[in-house]
C-alpha cells in the first residue's frame, strides 16, 4: 500500500505545485501564452468547469463533480485494497487518485479546474487545455486495464 500512497501524494503535489507556478508565478492567467516547446506545447490559461474537455460545463453543478470524482477514487482504492495487486498497478492507483484529488481540491477552492498545457502540432491547433493531474490520472486508469489483476471468485480457468 505504500506504493499507492506515495504515488498518490507525488501525483498531487506535483499537479498542485505546477498548477500554482504556471498560473501565480508565470502569471498565465492574465492571457499570457507561454511558448515551451513550440508549436508542441505551450501554457494557456484555461478554465474547466464540466468534465473532461469541459464537456457539460455550466449543465452539471459542482458539488456533483466532486462526487463523482471522489467515488471513483473510493471504488479504485477499494479494488486495490480487496484484489492483490502487482506494484506497478498500485502505483498507477495512486497516480489516478492523486490526480483526481488534485482536480477536486481545484473545484472545492475555485468552483473549476485550472488547466494549462495545451499540445498542438503540425498545423494543428487544439482549442483543448488539460493540466498535470489529467495526465496522471490518464496514466493511471491506462496502466490499471493493462497491469491491474482481477481474481474472479468460483471460476476457475476463466
Amino acid at each position: 500500500m505504500r506504493l499507492l500512497w506515495i504515488s498518490a501524494i507525488v501525483a498531487f503535489l506535483l499537479d498542485q505545485i505546477s498548477k500554482y507556478v504556471v498560473v501565480h508565478v508565470m502569471g498565465v492567467n492574465g492571457g499570457r501564452i507561454v511558448d515551451v516547446l513550440p508549436p508542441v506545447l505551450r501554457f494557456i490559461y484555461g478554465e474547466n468547469r464540466g468534465i473532461n474537455f469541459g464537456l457539460f460545463s455550466g449543465v452539471v453543478p459542482v458539488w456533483v463533480l466532486v462526487a463523482i470524482a471522489l467515488a471513483i477514487c473510493v471504488g479504485v482504492l477499494i479494488w486495490i485494497l480487496r484484489v492483490p495487486q502487482p506494484p506497478l498497478a498500485r502505483v498507477c492507483a495512486g497516480l489516478l487518485i492523486g490526480g483526481a484529488l488534485g482536480n477536486v481540491l481545484d473545484r472545492l477552492i475555485y468552483g473549476y479546474v485550472l488547466d494549462f498545457l495545451n499540445s498542438s502540432c503540425c498545423g494543428w491547433n487544439n482549442p483543448s487545455v488539460y493540466n498535470v493531474g489529467d495526465i496522471f490520472i490518464f496514466v493511471g486508469a491506462i496502466g490499471l486495464v493493462f497491469l491491474g489483476q482481477e481474481t474472479r471468485k468460483g471460476k476457475k480457468g476463466a
